[in-house]
């Protein structure tokens, strides 16, 4: 993607585009982009909707924006409110605000701090959540770290590490009966495996340590196995 000597494409107010080439993009008003955009940076701070596909480099999203094809891009910020018909292609992902992608997920790092939802699968090396999310198909990274702050619910979960626990807030504790804060799934599945508020059909893994307020229905695990006094484990077995 050679946009170095292309020109930027900036909407203030309202408008519209038909795509193309471009060094930067930035929508501040209200835009439409008819086509596929390539770029090296990216920015939504109003209102944009783009009818094709997105390739960049650099994009952070502040206010709100539709992409109704695919995304692919080395960096991509949210802290306002996105949504991805397709698929998403990133390096990092970082989100603050809101995003929800119809397709599938494939990331080296996600790291959320607001609300995600995905409608298929979600693949990354690390993937830290302090938030509430909801993915349709498997979570699938190496490194899986996740704070619950809500109700949370994967279809399948695999990894090498996956730790969940409860995250701890002042307004959390005072209203526990209202909120749910826990994790519901299917299928967890990793080598070390620590569970907090979780709600699983099935847990396998070589050490796994089943924390508070789970409700498991089999454990399977190769070395070791611990389980909170707290904790419901209908079935554990030593394979």
């Amino acid at each position: 993607m050679d946009t170095k000597k292309k020109g930027d494409l900036v909407i203030n107010g309202s408008g519209a585009s038909n795509g193309g080439q471009f060094h930067l993009v930035t929508i501040n008003g209200s835009g439409t982009i008819n086509n596929d955009v390539e770029c090296i940076e990216f920015e939504c701070n109003g209102s944009g909707t783009f009818n094709g596909n997105v390739l960049t480099e650099r994009a952070k999203v502040s206010g709100h924006a539709r992409f109704r094809g695919n995304f692919e891009s080395k960096k991509l910020t949210i802290d306002g409110s996105t949504k991805i018909d397709n698929n998403l292609s990133v390096e990092k992902l970082k989100i603050s605000g809101r995003a929800s992608v119809g397709g599938s997920v494939k990331c080296d790092e996600i790291k959320l701090e607001g609300r995600f939802i995905v409608g298929e699968d979600c693949e990354a090396e690390i993937f830290k959540a302090e938030s509430q999310f909801t993915i349709g198909g498997l979570l699938n990274a190496d490194q899986i770290d996740i704070k619950i702050f809500g109700e949370c619910f994967v279809k399948e979960i695999g990894g090498q590490t996956i730790t969940v626990k409860q995250k701890g807030s002042l307004i959390g504790n005072l209203f526990k009966p209202l909120f749910k804060t826990q994790l519901e799934t299917e299928l967890i599945e990793g080598d070390i495996i620590e569970l907090e508020n979780t709600i699983a059909k099935v847990v396998r893994g070589n050490e796994v340590k089943i924390g508070p307020n789970c409700q498991i229905g089999v454990v399977e695990y190769t070395g070791e196995f611990l389980m909170d006094k707290n904790a419901v484990v209908a079935e554990s077995r030593q394979v």
